[in-house]
C-alpha cells in the first residue's frame, strides 16, 4: 500500500471544502434508483440530508449537482420552491411547510465528512 494513498475511512462522503461555503453538494447513492445526499455548509458547519423534496418525493435539485441556497442559510428546492433550513431541514416557505428533509447523521473528521449511521453511504 502506497503510504501517499491511504484507504479512504468506510462512509467517507466527500471534504468539508469540496462543498463551497453557504452551497451544496450532492452525493451520488451507491445503488441506482436511491436518492443521493444533499450535504449543506456554513463556514466548518455541515449537515447532510437525503436529496428528496418532502412535496413530491423528488429530487431537491433540477440539474446535477446544482442548487439554490440562499445567505447560507436556506436551501430551495428547484422545482416548488419550497425553502428548508440548513441546520434541522425544516421547511418554512413554500408547498410542504411545516414538513422537514430527512437528516442523515454525518460526522467530520479532520475537515472530512463521514456518513455517521454505521451502515456506509445511503
Amino acid at each position: 500500500m502506497n503510504a501517499a494513498s491511504p484507504e479512504p475511512h468506510a462512509g467517507f462522503l466527500c471534504a468539508l471544502d469540496d462543498i463551497p461555503d453557504g452551497g451544496a453538494l450532492e452525493i451520488a447513492a451507491e445503488q441506482a434508483g436511491a436518492p443521493g445526499i444533499v450535504v449543506v455548509r456554513r463556514g466548518d458547519a455541515a449537515w447532510a440530508y437525503r436529496n428528496v423534496c418532502p412535496h413530491f418525493s423528488i429530487p431537491l435539485n433540477y440539474e446535477p449537482n446544482t442548487f439554490w441556497a440562499y445567505d447560507a442559510e436556506l436551501l430551495m428546492c428547484a422545482h416548488h420552491s419550497a425553502m428548508f433550513r440548513f441546520e434541522d431541514g425544516q421547511c418554512i416557505d413554500g408547498p410542504c411547510q411545516g414538513a422537514a428533509l430527512t437528516r442523515v447523521a454525518i460526522r467530520i473528521e479532520q475537515r472530512n465528512i463521514f456518513n455517521n449511521d454505521g451502515r456506509g453511504q445511503a
